[in-house]
C-alpha cells in the first residue's frame, strides 16, 4: 500500500524529508513541514490552534497537540459554519441563498507562513491560519481568505500587485455584563475616565501604559509589527496603524491584531471593542485602507505615469470606488450598528466623494511623492471582515480600471455635510450587493448569495430586539 498522505500538508509543500534546513529562529512563520516541526519542538509547544475566519472575521477552528499537527491528522468542519449568524443562528432560505442539505465537510489546509506562538496562554500555545479547501483539495470560494485571493488573481493576470496599508480604530471600555446598559470608557491610571476630545493625546495614550505594553508584547512575540499607534478623538478609543505590504499578509495581521488587543485588554480588567459605533454621541471605528498598485516586474507605481503625474489607471481606479464601492458597503459596513457611524456631522464620511487630502470625503488622496500615490478609502467601518474589507475595495478599484471608469471632480470642500449618499440601512446595502452582475464575476456568485442570506438573517434577529429608543419615545406617547 502506498504511505498515508499528511492531510494539513499544503500542496506542493515540501516533505517531513527535506533536506532544507528549517529556520526555528523566526518569529512568525516557516517554509516547510520539516520546519515547523523544528520551529514546535524548540519552542516546548504542546498545543496549536488551527484557525480560520468565519463571515464576520471571527476565528474559528481546532486545537490539537502538537504531535497531532505534526501528524497524518486530517481537520474537517461543517460547511454550516459559513451559513449563521453573529449570533449563531441559521436564516430561512432566500433569494440565492441555500443549504448544503448534506452540511457536507470542508477541510482546515493550514498557512504554514502564519504559524506564531500564542503569547497570552499560560501552556506554550502555537497558532496558524487555515485556508479552506473541499475534500478533493479545491478551494472553498465562499470563505472570507479564499474571496480575497481570488481578487488577487485578477490582479496577477493583469501583471499588478496591489498594496495595502489599514488602520484600525477601537475604543477600550470598563467591563459590562449587561447589555441593556450603555458602555462607558474606562477608568485609566490616573483613576479617571478618559474624555473625548484627545486625538493624537500623549496623556490620552499614556493612561493605558501597562495594556499598550502587552499589546506591543504580545504582538512582538506574534510577528506583527505596528507603525504607529495614537489617540483617537473618542473617550479611550485608539488607532492602530500598520505598515503597508500584501493584503493577504496585511487582512491576516489585522485578524490577529484583533484578537491580541482584546486579549490584551482583558487582562487589564477591560473590554476592547471593535463595534463600528458602541457609543451614542460619540465618533464611530473606522478601518480605513489605504491602496496603490504597482507593477508586478517592475516595483513601479501603476498609479503615476514616468514624469510623476496621475496615471489613467489612477483616476480610473478611483472611477470604480465612485462607482461601486456603495454597492459593496455591505461588506464594509457589514452589520444594523455600521450604519450608525455613517451620518452627518460625525467625522465620518457620507458621500462617494474624492478629494485630495480631503478627510470629509470617502476617498482621500493622501500629500506623497510619485512613487507613493494611493488612494485611502474611509469608508470601511472596524466591524468588518478585513479580508472582506480588502478585497471589496480592490474588487472595486480593479473593475474601474479594467472598464475605464471616470470619477467625478475632485471635491475641495466639506463634503461629510447634508445628505447622505449612501446606503443608510444593512437591507439597502445587501440589495445593492446583489444589483450588479460584474460584482458577481470577481467576488463570486455563490459568495454573494451565501454572503446576503446571513445578513438578511441579521437583520430579522436585530428587528426582534426592542430598543431603548421605543421604551423611551413609544411606551407613554403613542
Amino acid at each position: 500500500m502506498p504511505p498515508k498522505k499528511n492531510m494539513l500538508r499544503p500542496q506542493g509543500a515540501a516533505s517531513k524529508k527535506a533536506s532544507i534546513p528549517p529556520d526555528i529562529n523566526s518569529t512568525r512563520g516557516v517554509k516547510t513541514w520539516k520546519e515547523a516541526a523544528a520551529w514546535l519542538r524548540a519552542r516546548g509547544i504542546e498545543d496549536i490552534e488551527c484557525i480560520t475566519p468565519d463571515l464576520a472575521g471571527v476565528p474559528r477552528g481546532k486545537m490539537m497537540p502538537t504531535s497531532k499537527f505534526t501528524g497524518d491528522t486530517s481537520l474537517a468542519l461543517p460547511s454550516a459554519l459559513y451559513r449563521h449568524t453573529i449570533s449563531g443562528e441559521y436564516p430561512e432560505e432566500s433569494g440565492q441563498f441555500r443549504y448544503d442539505s448534506r452540511d457536507s465537510d470542508i477541510k482546515l489546509m493550514p498557512d504554514l507562513s502564519t504559524l506564531s506562538v500564542v503569547p497570552w496562554e499560560t501552556d506554550p500555545t502555537a497558532q496558524v491560519i487555515c485556508d479552506i479547501i473541499t475534500t478533493d483539495g479545491q478551494d472553498v470560494p465562499y470563505t472570507p481568505r479564499n474571496v480575497l485571493k481570488n481578487v488577487l488573481k485578477l490582479y496577477d493576470a493583469k501583471g499588478w500587485r496591489p498594496v495595502v496599508a489599514p488602520e484600525i480604530e477601537f475604543y477600550l471600555v470598563a467591563m459590562n455584563d449587561d447589555p441593556d446598559y450603555p458602555l462607558h470608557p474606562p477608568k485609566g491610571r490616573s483613576g479617571r475616565s478618559i474624555l473625548g476630545g484627545q486625538g493624537y493625546s500623549i496623556a490620552g495614550i499614556n493612561e493605558f501604559d501597562e495594556l499598550i505594553d502587552d499589546i506591543y508584547h504580545f504582538s512582538e512575540k506574534q510577528g506583527l509589527e505596528i507603525d504607529t499607534l495614537i489617540h483617537e478623538e473618542g473617550p479611550a478609543q485608539l488607532e492602530i496603524n500598520l505598515r503597508h505590504g500584501n493584503p493577504i499578509e496585511l487582512a491576516d495581521q489585522v485578524f490577529l491584531f484583533k484578537r491580541t488587543i482584546r486579549e490584551a485588554a482583558l487582562k487589564h480588567g477591560i473590554y476592547a471593542t471593535f463595534m463600528a459605533k458602541p457609543m451614542q454621541g460619540q465618533p464611530g471605528s473606522a478601518m480605513h485602507i489605504h491602496q496603490s498598485v504597482v507593477d508586478a516586474e517592475t516595483g513601479k507605481n501603476i498609479f503615476s505615469n514616468p514624469d510623476g503625474s496621475p496615471s489613467k489607471e489612477f483616476f480610473h481606479f478611483i472611477g470604480g470606488m465612485q462607482a461601486y464601492v456603495p454597492k459593496t458597503l455591505v461588506m464594509m459596513a457589514p452589520y444594523v450598528n455600521s450604519y450608525r457611524r455613517l451620518t452627518p456631522d460625525m467625522s465620518a464620511p457620507v458621500n462617494n466623494a474624492w478629494g485630495y487630502d480631503n478627510r470629509t470625503t470617502a476617498f482621500r488622496v493622501p500629500v506623497s511623492d510619485a512613487r507613493a500615490r494611493r488612494v485611502e478609502n474611509r469608508l470601511p467601518s472596524s466591524d468588518a471582515n478585513p479580508y472582506l474589507a480588502l478585497a471589496a475595495s480592490l474588487a472595486c478599484g480593479y473593475l474601474g480600471i479594467i472598464k475605464g471608469v471616470e470619477p467625478t471632480g475632485a471635491s475641495e470642500g466639506t463634503a461629510n455635510e447634508g445628505s447622505v449618499d449612501l446606503p443608510r440601512g444593512l437591507l439597502e446595502a445587501v440589495s445593492l450587493l446583489e444589483s450588479d452582475p460584474a460584482l458577481g464575476e470577481v467576488l463570486s456568485d455563490e459568495f454573494i448569495g451565501l454572503y446576503a442570506g446571513v445578513k438578511r438573517g441579521e437583520f430579522e434577529t436585530f428587528m426582534q430586539v426592542i430598543s431603548p429608543w421605543e421604551r423611551e419615545f413609544l411606551l407613554l406617547n403613542v
